[in-house]
């Protein structure tokens, strides 16, 4: 009784355009009443006929009992005029409560007691109190990377949606949904905007544009970061009130650049903490080649410290033995003054000549090209779209597929090898045909979902970004979660304090790398004063800081193992 009340009440309620709905019950209610009296008078009147006298109550009765079908049989006409009667009351009542009824029933009290289930199950609006939680405005690769980390590191966050039903489709998916319209102010009001630690947007530029203008009536200090298909984009967005705007296109292009082969090999920084800054850099054409970390002498001559190295697309921590050839990239830590140091030291060699051959002409492979042109480097791009901006003499235009367009445009000759469309069964295709085309050449693809990075690799990549990933890192780094900072594809900065079990000992002493793969490349003291590659006879004081990088497995085993 409480839900039909609460039902009728909801329905007495509704909206103006719920009206003509409840026009259709009243309708309905009318013509069932009228019809039960018109029954009941018949009924009465053929009864008396009969010489069968019966009180209106039980011609009521009688006319009920025969529409529902259920037809106790105690009250009988005895004339074919009766039973006649008794068909067409029966037939009806058929229609009107086996039939109509039950639809009535769905239409009115069923669809909106589910609906009432289903707004409950996807809220329009944050809890009371909620505070430094991150709000999502669109559900794509890069937020869904981003929401995975926020997870892990177990943030509260409000992922967007524009009805019940995307809601309850990606609730099933696990996903912590709110309802609402991006252009309406109230609903960030409902989702404490204000209060917000940050406001992701990774959707369409204009719709980007729409969530930053729609958020400053509720909050002007909100930290808002958009993500940006177009360049062009960046300073609308930005005078629309995003904090920042990431070009994602042009950071991976110019990560693709400083991976080909040749050009210079100079520190790239990718990643700082402080003081501490951790830079990528080549040692093709170093006199690096060929020689083992312990015997590299980088540490000694400028005091950096190799975190690791990539060889070939798999990253491996750095150990005395790892012999460096002309595909290692290194993963450096250190100061500013000693990366510059390195850079002296390590890099004056002339570089080889280099072609870079890059599949795809769109803004990835636009942006890859104007970062080879300022390293100087020739390169040659492979478009199928005819109509694509930006074409010149390093153009060909054709099918990549076409072994004779790959010959055009110099496979043969290629020493990088750099394939940048969006579709990653593509770009795992493209892989697989070049590399058995040029067993030499370095191959850099982009993957847009993490999960098809290993495909790629078997495929025969040297290296793979995944679009997802640099979108959620960059994201992740804007909250210092934890004091976690992602430094490249599975990678992570992460500082922790001394536990017990290390106090007192000497770095050498405490085996962090060999039992949990993750290397210190700072230690901060309790007074504040922080030490850059330390010494392996670094003591480990009281009230000190661990600065290490590792992947999410290293710091988890530091965690269990020292913690």
């Amino acid at each position: 009784m409480k839900i039909l009340a609460g039902e009728i009440a909801s329905i007495l309620a509704s909206r103006g355009a719920e009206r003509p709905r409840m026009g259709t019950l009243v309708r309905f209610v009318a013509v069932l009443g009228s019809l039960i009296a018109i029954y009941a008078t018949i009924f009465k009147f053929l009864m008396t006929l009969e010489g069968q006298e019966h009180s209106w109550v039980t011609s009521v009765y009688w006319v009920l009992t025969v529409m529902s079908t259920l037809g106790f049989g105690d009250i009988t006409f005895q004339t074919d005029i009766g039973r006649a009667f008794s068909i067409v009351v029966l037939m009806s009542g058929t229609l009107f409560l086996l039939v109509l009824l039950p639809f009535l029933f769905i239409e009115f009290f069923y669809q909106p007691f589910m609906a009432a289930q289903k707004a409950a199950r996807t809220p329009r609006a944050l809890k009371a109190g909620t505070k430094n939680h991150v709000i999502i405005t669109h559900l794509d690769a890069v937020a869904a990377e981003f929401i995975k980390r926020l997870e892990s590191y177990k943030r509260e966050y409000a992922l967007m949606v524009k009805d019940t039903e995307e809601g309850l489709r990606l609730l099933d998916h696990g996903y912590r949904v709110v309802v609402g319209a991006l252009d309406d102010p109230e609903t960030y009001r409902r989702l404490r905007a204000a209060d917000a630690s940050l406001i992701a947007a990774t959707g369409s530029d204009p719709a980007n544009t729409l969530v930053a203008s729609t958020v400053r009536e509720v909050s002007d200090t909100v930290p808002i970061i958009a993500t940006a298909d177009d360049s062009a984009s960046i300073d609308v967005l930005v005078l629309a009130g995003c904090h920042q705007v990431l070009h994602l296109s042009s950071q991976m292009a110019a990560s693709f650049a400083r991976r080909v082969t040749g050009g210079d090999n100079l520190t790239h920084v990718i990643g700082e903490y402080d003081k501490l800054q951790i830079a990528e850099a080549n040692t093709v054409g170093t006199r690096l080649v060929g020689s083992t970390i312990k015997d590299s002498g980088v540490r000694e001559s400028s005091g950096v410290g190799i975190v690791g190295v990539w060889d070939r697309g798999a990253f491996q921590p750095a150990l005395p033995d790892t012999v460096l050839t002309d595909h290692t990239v290194l993963l450096l830590a250190g100061s500013h003054e000693q990366l510059h140091a390195y850079d002296r030291a390590f890099c004056q060699a002339e570089q080889p000549q280099s072609v870079v051959l890059i599949l795809g002409g769109g803004r990835v492979g636009r942006a890859t090209a104007r970062a080879l042109q300022q390293r100087g480097i020739d390169y040659y791009i492979v478009e199928k779209n005819p109509s694509r901006p930006g074409q010149d003499e390093h153009w060909v235009i054709g099918n990549a597929a076409e072994l004779s367009v790959l010959r055009e445009a110099g496979i043969d000759q290629a020493t990088t090898i750099v394939i940048t469309t969006h579709v990653d069964d593509l770009n795992v295709y493209l892989t697989l045909y070049c590399r058995r085309l040029n067993q030499t050449a370095k191959i850099l693809s982009r993957s847009t979902d993490r999960r098809n990075v290993s495909s790629l690799h078997r495929a025969g990549a040297d290296f793979v970004l995944s679009y997802a990933s640099m979108g959620a890192s960059l994201l992740f780094n804007s909250l210092e979660v934890g004091a976690v900072m992602n430094v490249a594809e599975g990678l992570n900065l992460f500082v922790v304090d001394i536990p017990d079990s290390l106090r007192g000992k000497q770095l050498i002493d405490s085996s962090i790398r060999v039992r949990t793969g993750a290397t210190v490349v700072a230690i901060e003291g309790a007074d504040g004063e922080r030490t850059i590659n330390p010494p392996p006879e670094a003591k480990l004081g009281d009230g000190c800081r661990l600065i290490m990088i590792g992947d999410a497995e290293a710091e988890e085993a530091f965690q269990q193992g020292f913690a």
